[in-house]
């Protein structure tokens, strides 16, 4: 399987590498950045108080960037870090709104951790929706998908409201890391914020639901957790 992951990385590298245009070779223009889309603490029925984040950082070229992408949440009630991901990508264009991006994937530390070979895409689809979807084979055999959509509705040149949604689709069981096969959740948002410095900061208050589907339902009732809840949200996003 490790043989099927190291395939996906140097394919999607060399789909990445070969139509490279000379010009960025020759400039070599190398950008780099920073940004947290999400960086929030959720407060839920009881007890239940989450911080959340949700970012990447990349360095690059026009034509070519090296993308960290991570995310995680971190139970402030029972001081448990309850699950955190990280993908390194590489990300190259291959239209005037969208690009391809191939790496790999580890999720750490709920359950064991897992490896994942990555492949997907992201970019502005018609309606200036942003959309990111990705496929991943884990080191164990198990192929699974993620949505995400989010859209930026202007109120004012600085007041922005951000509908957005995201879910997971597992296509066989992993039992050690408690997914169900199928739809196994979804998370939808809804977060209004104030550009105080031009985008670099903007603070922002909004609600989150998420619910979990079939078995994970189950898993995760089987170890005391909520198949669903509501969150109150207020964070800032960031970017540099």
């Amino acid at each position: 399987m490790k043989n099927e992951i190291r395939t996906i990385l140097l394919t999607g590298i060399a789909v990445a590498s070969l139509s490279a245009p000379l010009q960025a070779q020759e400039t070599g223009l190398v950008f780099y950045g920073i940004q947290m889309e999400e960086l929030e603490y959720r407060v839920g029925e009881g007890e239940d108080r989450t911080a959340v984040w949700n970012g990447d950082a990349y360095v690059g070229t026009d034509e070519l960037k090296l993308r960290w992408l991570g995310q995680g949440e971190y139970n402030t009630a029972t001081d448990t870090l309850e699950r955190m991901e990280n993908r390194f990508v590489l990300q190259k264009p291959v239209s005037d709104f969208f690009d391809v991006k191939a790496g790999v994937r580890l999720d750490t530390p709920d359950g064991p951790d897992r490896w994942f070979g990555v492949i997907g895409v992201t970019g502005l689809a018609k309606q200036w929706f942003e959309i990111d979807a990705d496929l991943f084979l884990s080191e164990t055999g198990d192929a699974s998908a993620r949505l995400d959509i989010e859209y930026e509705l202007l109120l004012t040149n600085r007041l922005i409201l951000t509908p957005s949604a995201d879910t997971d689709i597992a296509f066989s069981e992993d039992r050690e890391t408690g997914v169900g096969s199928g739809v196994n959740n979804v998370e939808v948002g809804l977060r209004l914020s104030y550009d105080l410095v031009d985008r670099t900061v903007s603070p922002y208050l909004g609600i989150v639901y998420e619910r979990k589907f079939g078995d994970t339902a189950k898993f995760a009732k089987a170890e005391g957790e909520d198949a669903a809840a509501w969150f109150a949200v207020i964070g800032t996003r960031f970017m540099f």
